[in-house]
C-alpha cells in the first residue's frame, strides 16, 4: 500500500481573545504551547496579536492544519474565529518557525502599503477580509519582522 501524498496548504484566520486583560506572560504561554504542538505536527506559521485580536497563518498537511483549526475554533480562549483563506501552496513561507511571533506594533502595521489606511482608521485583525489578509501575509513573508 502506498502512502498518501501530503497536500501542503496555508490556512489564515483571525479571532479575538476572550480575555480582555490578556497579559504578555499568558500570551507567551500560548506561544510556547503552540510551538511544541506545531513542531510535533510539522505545522509552521506566524501569529500576530494586536488590539485584542489574533491573525494566524498555519502551514502544513491539509488534514493536519484543518484539524488544528477545528481545535482552535473550539478553544475557549478565542471568539469570533473566522477562516479567511485555506488554499494549497507550493512551499512554506514560514518553514523555519513552528510558530513565529513577530513583535510588530500597531504603528508599524499602519505603515504597510495597502493596509495603512485600514489600521490607521483603528481597525483590527478581526475586521480583515481575504484580500487584505494576503497583503499582510506578503508583508511578513519577506518583511522587516523576519527573525
Amino acid at each position: 500500500m502506498g502512502q498518501t501524498k501530503m497536500e501542503l496548504i496555508h490556512l489564515i484566520y483571525t479571532s479575538a481573545t476572550t480575555d480582555p486583560d490578556l497579559t504578555k506572560e499568558a500570551l507567551d504561554e500560548i506561544l510556547e504551547q503552540s510551538r511544541a504542538n506545531n513542531s510535533k505536527l510539522d505545522v509552521t506559521g506566524i501569529l500576530l496579536f494586536d488590539m485584542g485580536a489574533f491573525f494566524q497563518v498555519l502551514e502544513g498537511d491539509s488534514d493536519t492544519v484543518e484539524s488544528l483549526y477545528r481545535r482552535i475554533e473550539a478553544d475557549e480562549r478565542h471568539k469570533n474565529v473566522v477562516k479567511l483563506i485555506s488554499e494549497p501552496i507550493e512551499e512554506r513561507s514560514f518553514g523555519e518557525w513552528s510558530m513565529g511571533y513577530p513583535k510588530v506594533t500597531h504603528a508599524e502595521l499602519e505603515e504597510i502599503p495597502g493596509l495603512n489606511d485600514f489600521f490607521a482608521c483603528g481597525h483590527s485583525f478581526i475586521e480583515l477580509e481575504d484580500g487584505r489578509a494576503k497583503i499582510l501575509l506578503k508583508a511578513f513573508k519577506g518583511g522587516q519582522w523576519r527573525l
